[in-house]
């Protein structure tokens, strides 16, 4: 079954317990997304999805607006004061996608002590007052080295391409990915760059580091890296490794090609850029009155040689694999289904 048929799934089964429409009390209200980046596919993707589900919420009367808003740079002060700013302009709920799990804390208590709903999702929170929708960032680390395990029994070297540094989600990887490597310690961590989760970053950033790496068996990766690893391997001459992609269409094309041409074999992991159309609707039910546990966890998106190109055919040029939510599906979710 497929990603997205397991919440269509999961949804019909609390269809007979749940309306499935919004409560017109929401129709007056207004939210918010506070995003402290923009700079990859990824978050491009999370914010067209963004647009996408909120501008028909808005056309059907569910809520009254559904404004995104991103700063300039990813500096938790200045997403801080973004917050504050919505605080002052009267919403009644605040999605963040957070610089830094705790920097915002002060912002957000600012924001519940307002009376507003704060719901944070990828780049979560830990101030209690707010809501967190996250996947199992240390599972994805790990499985990474899981697979490797069973791909390369004897091990080898590895080079870590990590994100956004000071970043929750950075942080959770990685730490999921040495784990890996503790479990399994046929495997050693030779080299570790930042590539900021985007291609030409992590481009610049291998090549700058592989002259005084040995011999590197697979690279493991936080999502927007692969390609460019790719690339820089290839201008250096070396064999191409083992590659852990994070579904960006540019990492799922390059993986065909070699796939068609000699069999190359990998796999593919990220967070559905669409999570942010889930927040908005935790957000907004959240606003109707229904009980909401504050931590929610939904499960990554994986893609396998088996399914390489069923996910591709679904991907937009320049885009990433994706999951959009329905307001089904996020009853479903806040459900437990």
């Amino acid at each position: 079954m497929t990603f997205r048929n397991v919440f269509l799934a999961s949804a019909a089964l609390v269809c007979a317990a749940m309306p499935m429409t919004a409560h017109a009390d929401t129709s007056g209200k207004k939210i918010a997304l506070s995003n402290n980046y923009a700079g990859n596919s990824w978050r491009q993707a999370m914010l067209t999805s963004w647009d996408k589900v909120t501008k028909e919420a808005v056309k059907s009367g569910i809520v009254a607006a559904a404004d995104p808003f991103t700063t300039a740079e990813n500096q938790a002060t200045e997403q801080a004061a973004q917050i504050q700013n919505m605080i002052l302009e009267g919403y009644d709920a605040i999605v963040v996608n957070a610089a830094s799990p705790t920097a915002l804390n002060g912002a957000v208590k600012e924001a519940c002590d307002a009376g507003i709903v704060v719901v944070s999702f990828d780049g979560i929170v830990s101030e209690p007052c707010a809501w967190r929708i996250a996947v199992d960032f240390k599972e994805m680390g790990r499985s990474q080295v899981e697979y490797l395990s069973k791909k390369m029994p004897n091990g080898g070297n590895l080079l870590e391409i990590r994100g956004l540094a000071g970043v929750f989600v950075d942080d959770e990887i990685s730490a999921g990915i040495h784990e890996g490597v503790k479990q399994y310690p046929q495997f050693k961590i030779a080299g570790s760059v930042h590539g900021d989760w985007a291609q030409d970053v992590a481009q610049r950033a291998v090549a700058g580091i592989l002259p005084s790496l040995p011999e590197i068996a697979a690279v493991v990766t936080q999502g927007g890296d692969g390609y460019g690893a790719a690339q820089a391997f290839e201008a250096a001459k070396r064999p191409t490794p083992t590659i852990v992609m994070g579904n960006r269409e540019d990492e799922l094309q390059w993986w065909k090609k070699q796939k068609d041409a000699s069999g190359y074999e990998t796999m593919s992991v990220s967070i559905a850029p669409g999570v942010s159309t889930l927040a908005f609707w935790v957000a907004q039910q959240i606003l109707d009155g229904k009980d909401v546990k504050k931590d929610l966890v939904v499960p990554f998106l994986r893609i396998d040689q088996d399914t390489l190109e069923k996910n591709l055919e679904t991907t937009e040029k320049g885009g990433v694999a994706n999951v959009e939510y329905s307001l089904e599906d996020a009853q479903a979710v806040i459900a437990g289904k």
